[in-house]
Parts: C-alpha cells; structure tokens; sequence
C-alpha cells in the first residue's frame, strides 16, 4: 500500500519522459527474473497512459524501423531490451515468456538470424547477444559489397545501414554492471542511469524514480 501511494506521488510529478527508452540486462537476470521482461513493458505503457492523460499529449507509437525524435515529451514511443549472452549461450528456453509482450505491445524480437514480429502497440525490440561492434561492421561490409566510394560515407549514409534505426534517449542499466557495447552509434547522446537494484528485485517504483532523475537533466546532446 504504501509503494503504491509513493508511486503515484513519484508519477505525478512526471510531465517529461524519453521517447524511447533502452534497458540492458543480462543472461542471469533473464535467468532470475524472466517475468520482469513483461511487467517492465506494462510498466512503461501504464506511465504513459498516465502522464498522456494529465497532459493532453496522444502522439501514437513508432515502429521499430523510425528514427524517435530526440526530445522530452510526454509519451514512450519506443522500448528496447538488449539482453548480453555469451556467444556461444542460448536462450531459447525464455522465447516464450518474451514472447509474451506480443499480447500487450508491437514486439520486434531480433536473435542470432532470426527476427519475429508479433502484436501491435507500443513499438518493443527484444535484442539478444546483439554486439554495437558487429553490427557497425556489418555496416562496413554491406557499404564494400555496394562498392560505395569513400567519399560518399557519411553519417546518414551509415545510419541508414544499422539494424537499429533509432536513437535512445535514456539507457537504464540495473544491477550497478557496466554498460555493454549494444547501440553504441545510436547511443552517443542517450542520457545513461545505472541502477543498484538487481533486476530480480526492480519494481515500478525504480523504474519511476529513473524517469524522474531523467526529467531533472539538461539534454546536451555533446553540446
């Protein structure tokens, strides 16, 4: 009872949030926690049902091949959860409880060589063993095998060659680890909190407070 009342306390005090929001976990916490998957996606649309409300804002979902305006508004477009195994793991065993978000959002599940697209909604990719690394090298690759001429690489030229053609605005990391390389061109400007909660033991109170420590920063975007 009394989380519930400080987490409408937290959220009422909301009125800016990240238009699209990166969390980082790991295999042992898929491992731990394979619910929290789900509830942390139910999480983010309940917040942006709330905060749309009391602001008026109903701008709709992006689909995961639009680039989300960087920017403070008042509605979640965009949810990705990149989860870091080892290259040689497998986490078949929790496709089916990912698989799940499909019931409530737009899911995008991108793992090994597979993609699925399941449900409609808020726009949600679930990235497994994905590496920053290997996809800015495929990047390099696909521009050599299309013979692009060195003076015609620039920025948009690569953007448009990523797999994952958006920009974060907030990467949440739980568990106090390190960041992985995941996003690592499409993240530059993202603002970055580390949580010390595991992701095991996160609740909607966490993920509110994050949204508030968020709403407090300056964006400068390397300005």
């Amino acid at each position: 009872m009394i989380y519930w009342i400080y987490e409408r306390l937290i959220e009422r005090q909301l009125s800016i949030l990240p238009a699209h929001i990166c969390v980082m976990i790991t295999e042992q916490d898929m491992h731990d926690a394979p619910e929290k998957i789900l509830a942390c996606t139910r999480w983010c649309i309940d917040i942006s049902k709330g905060v749309t409300t009391r602001t008026g804002n109903t701008n709709r979902g992006i689909g995961e091949g639009n680039k989300s305006p960087a920017g403070n508004g008042h509605t979640i477009r965009g949810l990705t959860f990149h989860i870091s195994i080892p290259e040689n793991s497998s986490i078949e065993t929790y496709l089916p409880v990912i698989r799940e978000i499909g019931e409530i959002a737009h899911l995008f599940i991108h793992y090994r060589d597979r993609r699925e697209e399941l449900g409609s909604g808020l726009s949600v990719t679930v990235a497994i063993g994905k590496s920053g690394r290997e996809e800015i090298t495929e990047c390099i690759k696909s521009m050599a095998r299309s013979r692009v001429r060195p003076e015609m690489v620039d920025e948009n030229l690569l953007e448009s060659c990523l797999t994952f053609k958006y920009t974060p605005d907030f990467v949440i990391k739980t568990g106090g680890d390190h960041l992985t390389d995941f996003l690592i061109w499409q993240s530059v400007y993202s603002e970055l909190f580390f949580s010390d909660t595991n992701w095991k033991y996160i609740r909607k109170v966490d993920l509110l407070r994050a949204l508030r420590d968020y709403q407090s920063r300056v964006r400068r975007f390397g300005r």
